[in-house]
């Protein structure tokens, strides 16, 4: 009896769980929906303006209605409805609004990562959401989406669906509706695009920004492209020969450029993807929100005549481009972005956003491995031997023996020295000294982003080896200015809907990353122009008299690349110099000729705007070890910086003292013989059997001859 009464509470249960789904389904499709017949006298909200930091500056106007033609049935391309379909819901035809498969693999994912993320929606409930609904991410979006898509393929056919649709969504760049992507992208009306501009622009929907034919992310667009010819060949439909036409077509030659109607493009564009990778996929075409950005619309000004000034003057050098980001150190606010001289000259393929392309660094890689090697113990006193030295197998099955600049050394130098001359020896011996993997952890500490594949570094990885992004080094070298407090980089300040109601609003935020000493000791070494004298001279770009700057100069192999990066208190600021196409420029386009100027120009006009402020000073390490703090004795030597060769004390009273060099000759050994690597300020003993311990006494032993030590390296 008491099985039966179990049996029939159950059955109860399960019929009222039942019930109450039916008649909360029943309510909400006939009363909390909007009726499917409302759909074709939807309009959007209007537009939304981007804005610089003081809303007084339109950047740029994402239109919503005001850029949408509406096209008939017989003037859609079955090309487009295909590859639409193909892209973005290949059951549409099969379904009847939602698609039950890719809903329960949607809801797995979104378990899987405990958060919503995707919602497996079909054409239909895309179209319900842009025209219905708002586009927040939650369930109840997500239901009501459903059941708007029911009643929408219960009133409209699968083709007149299709249409709204193909009318409806943006493509990006003001472009809403297919007939108004096919003008603002191919100069040509939708019913006269090919199958591969068809395909191009069914990729876009999906991002618009990120996948827009006038961003950084071309390759992402033509894989897109190609993928959705490649499954029309598989479904078989269209013909064979027209899709292996279509593959071997360059489509992004075909792309007619964009209206110039905006300010600041790269900077707009970045703020458009971060706002897609926020929000998903919110419908900046329609919401009419107002976006109030960081952007300092004079100083970016300032920065793009810097950049076309500096393009100009580096032609005689080979170089087509030059790039250069600005961001606050205290704030973390992105100030400006110039990605390239011009958006709008493909012949330099512009539309490219240089600050968030991936370049090699050169030597404004180094500060990071000192900062590494100044974490363990090390100091900007400790001294180190600029002496030939094989560092053994670099991976390739050859031996790594890099040089200076002119193949030529200095000697027992201080890293303060070798970091503000930027020797090559020194800097190796100091990543090895820091630690490969370490120096990789902090540089992602400081916001680098992409050492991810650790295999394919070694010890050249200080000289520049690895890949960054502009904006990331600019963002890293800022958590030196600000005493090893990271502030989160900020592109946004507050969003506004059309009546002005702030939706969201983005405070400032920090962490601390690095020590405040080490940082200190960075930014002390950067700003000594007189350490950096002996090797650049006292009056380079870098020089300052009147304010606190500290920079970093980086040129890699075979002049592909010139950097300058640097930073006062309150602005950070990087530029890069080279071609697009990583053609190399002339031989002796080094930063500090072609990217320091840019970089000083734009200073120049800056710091006057800002409040003087000056580096923490660093406090100086008590130690007994003689080569950490650099008071070692031994016989004092004198060089003449102009030859490198050595002269007597009493010649060298002779001249000047900028023209002489003085180093003091210990016993020739190298820092390994005096303290253990990897705690350099410890009792711990030196490791002789160090395979690199023998390789750095053997640089340093070899026979000296009269001039071997000369100043003359890499910047």
């Amino acid at each position: 009896m008491k099985k039966k009464k179990k049996i029939f509470r159950v059955f109860f249960i399960f019929l009222f769980v039942i019930l109450f789904f039916l008649f909360s389904f029943i309510y909400v499709y006939f009363f909390a929906t909007p009726k499917a017949k409302e759909l074709p006298n939807r309009v959007s909200k209007g537009t939304t303006i981007i804005y610089d930091r003081t809303g007084e500056h339109i950047l740029y106007e994402i239109y919503g209605e005001k850029n949408k033609k509406n096209l008939p049935h017989d003037q859609i391309p079955d090309a487009i409805r295909t590859a639409t379909i193909v892209s973005e819901d290949a059951s549409f035809y099969d379904h009847i609004g939602i698609d039950i498969p890719s809903i329960l693999r949607a809801l797995e994912v979104n378990i899987k990562n405990k958060q919503f993320q995707q919602g497996g929606s079909t054409i239909t409930q895309q179209l319900a959401r842009n025209v219905f609904l708002d586009r927040d991410k939650n369930l109840k979006r997500k239901i009501l989406e459903s059941i708007i898509a029911i009643k929408l393929e219960r009133k409209f056919s699968k083709d007149e669906i299709l249409d709204f649709y193909l009318n409806q969504i943006p493509y990006g760049s003001n472009a809403y509706g297919i007939e108004s992507a096919a003008q603002t992208f191919f100069g040509k009306k939708a019913i006269d695009l090919t199958l591969d501009e068809a395909t191009l622009l069914a990729s876009l929907p999906k991002a618009t920004t990120f996948y827009s034919p006038y961003g950084s992310n071309q390759k992402a667009l033509i894989d897109r492209q190609k993928n959705i010819l490649r499954q029309l060949a598989t479904l078989g439909l269209a013909d064979e020969k027209m899709i292996e036409t279509a593959l071997e077509i360059d489509t992004l030659k075909k792309i007619i450029p964009p209206k110039k109607n905006i300010q600041a493009p790269h900077f707009v564009f970045y703020v458009k993807e971060f706002l897609e990778k926020e929000y998903g996929d919110l419908d900046l075409e329609t919401e009419g929100l107002k976006i109030y950005t960081t952007l300092d619309y004079d100083m970016q000004k300032r920065a793009e005549e810097s950049v076309l000034q500096g393009v100009e003057n580096n032609k005689k050098y080979g170089a087509s481009n030059a790039s250069l980001v600005v961001i606050s150190p205290k704030t973390g606010e992105l100030l400006a972005m110039v990605g390239s001289k011009d958006y709008f000259d493909s012949s330099i393929d512009g539309q490219v956003n240089i600050t968030t392309s991936p370049r090699q660094p050169g030597s404004s890689f180094k500060p990071f491995a000192y900062a590494k090697a100044f974490e363990k113990g090390y100091q900007p006193e400790t001294l180190i031997w600029d002496a030939p030295t094989n560092f053994g197998p670099d991976g390739s099955g050859k031996d790594y023996i890099p040089n200076n600049y002119n193949g030529s050394f200095s000697g027992l130098v201080s890293m303060r020295q070798a970091l503000s001359s930027s020797l090559n020896i020194p800097a190796v011996k100091t990543l090895y000294l820091a630690g490969i993997n370490e120096t990789i952890d902090l540089t992602e500490r400081l916001g680098i982003s992409t050492l991810k594949d650790r295999n394919r570094f070694g010890l050249s990885l200080v000289l520049g080896g690895g890949e960054v992004k502009l904006l990331e080094m600019t963002s890293a070298f800022s958590v030196f200015a600000n005493d090893g407090e990271k502030s989160q980089l900020k592109v946004i300040q507050k969003i506004t809907d059309r009546e002005g109601n702030i939706k969201n609003e983005y405070p400032n935020k920090s962490e601390k990353v690095l020590d405040k000493e080490v940082a200190r000791k960075i930014s002390s070494i950067l700003s000594d122009n007189s350490a950096r004298a002996p090797v650049f001279g006292s009056a380079t770009p870098l020089a300052f008299k009147d304010y606190a700057v500290a920079a970093k100069t980086g040129t890699t192999q075979n002049f592909r690349d010139a950097w300058t990066v640097g930073y006062t208190p309150n602005i950070s600021v990087g530029v890069w110099v080279g071609n697009n196409d990583n053609t190399p420029m002339k031989y002796g386009s080094d930063g500090i000729f072609v990217a320091a100027p840019i970089w000083r120009n734009f200073l120049d006009k800056e710091l006057p705007n800002l409040p003087k402020e000056e580096f923490g000073s660093y406090e100086k390490v008590v130690s007994s070890k003689p080569m950490i703090t650099g008071n070692v004795s031994g016989e004092i030597k004198y060089y003449k910086i102009a030859s490198g060769k050595k002269i007597s004390e009493d010649k060298s009273k002779k001249y000047k003292s900028s023209e002489v060099r003085q180093q003091i000759e210990p016993e020739k050994h190298s820092l390994l013989y005096y303290v253990n690597k990897d705690f350099p300020l410890g009792p711990e003993l030196p490791n002789y059997n160090d395979p690199m311990f023998i390789r750095w006494e053997k640089g340093i032993n070899q026979d000296f001859e009269e001039g071997f030590f000369d100043v003359n390296p890499t910047n």
